[in-house]
């Protein structure tokens, strides 16, 4: 019986394609554009994609059945349509969830004591030449922390929040009876309420943009932004204003509207920490991530059930 055949649109982690070829025959396009697919592809079966996937690529394959997403964020994937024709799309949870949670307390540490300016102080000889590196401005001793979003990685945050002693509120769509933390039905309310924000919400219409000039003007003079979920979520522009004009104290950034491209205004600012969208970008989270993704696919043409699907796909394989 012939091998399933995987398309794999543009890069991704090589550790994909060392495992693929356990089950599968991979089949390669420069980038993930439905011009590139020609008539000895009707047969493929699967999509192992990171990054984008555009839905006149995914409608290109007839028999298409599963499509492996390489992120717990599948914002790319239209899995809207992918529900419609029956299409499994699976993501990658839990294997990066402590690895961001980190990257978000580092973050928020670095914004808000400014240690990477600290080492640079010390490595341009400053610390010789021109004595003690300035005290920091801001301090997490005495803050209060709302998270916005508190799905896995969140509740992962919050744990690590509860060691420094710091009150945590949240906001989500709904209140979670089982927590101790203190819920705002609105964004504007928790900011209201807190003076550290940080963003862990996926990339959705819903929450584009969502962290607005009303909620960071909430946030007040001593407030700091954290987004380490999508840049999507953070209104740029609003934000580059609320710096300049000193509505809030500072920010942490792992991830941008258009990524890779930063506004110089942003590089700029003193009081911002900023970060190439490398939350989860060790080589020990991404191994797993990479093998998730190939596990999913491995168990959807073998058992018939993906180990991970995303909850707009919650399919078995049909008999084929």
């Amino acid at each position: 019986m012939s091998r399933p055949r995987i398309l794999v649109p543009g890069k991704i982690n090589p550790r994909i394609l060392e495992r693929l070829p356990e089950m599968f025959d991979t089949v390669r396009i420069e980038r993930a554009d439905a011009s590139l697919v020609t008539a000895d592809m009707a047969d493929v079966a699967g999509i192992a994609v990171s990054g984008r996937l555009p839905t006149e690529l995914m409608d290109a394959f007839p028999r298409l059945e599963i499509v492996g997403n390489f992120g717990v964020g599948y914002d790319g994937v239209d899995a809207a349509r992918a529900a419609a024709r029956g299409i499994v799309v699976t993501n990658t949870p839990d294997v990066l969830t402590e690895e961001v949670a980190d990257t978000a307390i580092g973050l928020l540490l670095n914004t808000v004591r400014q240690l990477p300016q600290a080492e640079q102080w010390l490595r341009q000889g400053r610390w010789v030449r021109d004595g003690n590196f300035p005290l920091s401005p801001l301090s997490l001793r005495g803050r209060k922390v709302g998270l916005f979003g508190l799905g896995r990685i969140g509740l992962a945050i919050a744990r690590r929040l509860e060691a420094f002693s710091v009150p945590i509120a949240y906001h989500t769509r709904s209140r979670r009876e089982d927590l101790p933390f203190a819920y705002y039905p609105s964004l504007v309310g928790l900011a209201e309420a807190v003076d550290t924000l940080i963003v862990i919400v996926p990339g959705t219409p819903s929450t584009a943009k969502a962290v607005n000039a009303d909620v960071l003007a909430a946030l007040g003079p001593q407030g700091v932004v954290i987004n380490v979920g999508r840049g999507s979520t953070l209104d740029e522009a609003a934000l580059i204003a609320a710096l300049q004009g000193g509505t809030i104290a500072g920010a942490g950034l792992d991830v941008f509207e258009n990524e890779p491209h930063v506004p110089e205004a942003l590089i700029a600012f003193p009081n911002v920490s900023l970060l190439p969208h490398v939350a989860s970008a060790s080589v020990v989270t991404r191994n797993a991530m990479a093998d998730l993704v190939v596990d999913n696919l491995k168990a959807w043409f073998s058992t018939g059930r993906a180990l991970t699907p995303v909850p707009e796909t919650p399919f078995e394989r049909a008999s084929r």
